[in-house]
């Protein structure tokens, strides 16, 4: 049985419209994103192997480039519409977050570091650069490293701060264990970077830990 012969509540895009998609499981979602199915399978069952298959939505769209394309029922062009997808998200909640004060919204904040930082397999450094009404200039990832950390250099930290004439910054970094908790490491060059910072006259107004379901946030834990 085809989708078109489901009584019209339970097609999904029917569902979508008349109940949110808030209403939609995952694999319906992701009958909309596939469209068509394979042989003898349609999108709906389709999209429930992959999420089976896969362990869940999330470690599907995290998946490697080879892996995914090499799954029938995806390839290139589902890859390449996927990418897409989630660039849109990600662009969507930087523009939501530049519209807003990170300092007032810190909420919007969490959520559009996470979806930069969450999915790394590696350590990345990060910083949003914001003006003196403390609304974002610019985001950007400055250090990269191995799974046990990133090298970071409060003299690039500081150049890339008078290049964007930035007044204020928030730091934020992944922790690829999924663990938010602040190391030593951690603390310490959180430390050095405010200082640095402090002799321009530039605030360090945060430090975002990126867990795997949870942030940690410096300013809220009393350790800047």
């Amino acid at each position: 049985m085809t989708i078109r012969d489901w009584p019209e509540a339970e097609r999904p895009r029917e569902k979508l419209l008349s109940l949110g998609p808030q209403s939609l499981s995952d694999a319906e979602l992701l009958a909309i994103f596939l469209r068509t199915g394979t042989a003898g399978c349609n999108a709906v069952e389709l999209a429930r192997r992959l999420v089976r298959e896969y362990g869940g939505l999330r470690s599907l769209l995290q998946a490697d480039r080879n892996r995914f394309c090499a799954t029938p029922g995806l390839g290139k062009a589902k890859y390449v519409q996927l990418q897409a997808v989630l660039e849109l998200a990600r662009r969507h909640l930087e523009e939501t977050l530049r519209r807003s004060n990170p300092l007032h919204d810190p909420t919007e904040t969490r959520r559009y570091l996470t979806a930069r930082l969450r999915d790394y397999p590696y350590e990345v450094f990060a910083c949003l650069f914001l003006d003196s009404r403390h609304r974002v200039i610019r985001y950007e990832e400055l250090f990269r490293g191995t799974i046990d950390g990133a090298s970071v250099h409060p003299r690039e930290v500081l150049r890339q701060a008078l290049l964007h004439n930035a007044a204020a910054v928030i730091f934020a970094h992944n922790h690829p264990s999924g663990i938010a908790e602040p190391s030593d490491a951690d603390r310490r060059i959180t430390r050095r970077l405010k200082e640095a910072l402090s002799l321009v006259d530039i605030r360090v107004l945060d430090h975002v830990i990126i867990g795997d379901r949870v942030t940690t946030s410096f300013a809220e834990q009393g350790l800047l």
